[in-house]
């Protein structure tokens, strides 16, 4: 009869998606909406991440096919890495490009890797969130593998307090 009692708490679990494989992130919970962005928490390995996102108000490009857009900013307190700055663009980039972040006429630039791209470093990290949370809008220009250039163009409306939300859900000081 026990037995029979793991067997449907397994099945159970199995159809409502309660048991993760080992080191397996959580889904991720959302913190709050603020503006254009959005703040989340999700836990992986244990261990807090925060991050915030938006998707932009308009995207440019002589493209047939291209997947999801976001730009996100990510606090990993465990790993020690706080205001991480990615960019997914919804295509591969060419090989070897660069990409460039614009705000309020600021330029900024970014490696890329397939279909991300980062800031060079922790310190570009830093001056890239700063801008983000005082900014009012953010453009990003790529090319993507077959040669076609994007425009992206982002609100940063309620990034300020996206920002916050994360950093205090995360314990960033």
């Amino acid at each position: 009869m026990a037995r029979r009692s793991y067997i449907y708490l397994f099945v159970f679990c199995a159809i409502f998606g309660l048991w993760a494989a080992p080191g397996q992130a959580a889904e991720p919970h959302e913190i709050g909406k603020y503006g254009a962005w959005t703040s989340y928490v999700l836990m992986e390995q244990g261990n807090k991440v925060c991050y915030m996102v938006s998707k932009p108000i308009k995207d440019e490009g002589k493209y047939t096919n291209r997947g999801e857009i976001f730009a996100l900013i990510t606090h990993r307190p465990a790993e020690n890495t706080k205001d991480v700055f990615s960019y997914i663009t919804g295509y591969t980039y060419k090989h070897g490009s660069d990409a460039a972040v614009t705000i309020d006429g600021e330029r900024y630039m970014l490696f890329t890797q397939e279909d991300t791209a980062w800031a060079r470093d922790a310190k570009a990290d830093a001056r890239l969130a700063k801008a983000i949370r005082k900014g009012s809008n953010m453009v990003v220009r790529g090319t993507s593998r077959y040669g076609t250039l994007t425009t992206d163009t982002y609100s940063l409306k309620g990034s300020g307090s996206a920002y916050k939300a994360i950093t205090k859900e995360c314990g960033i000081r």
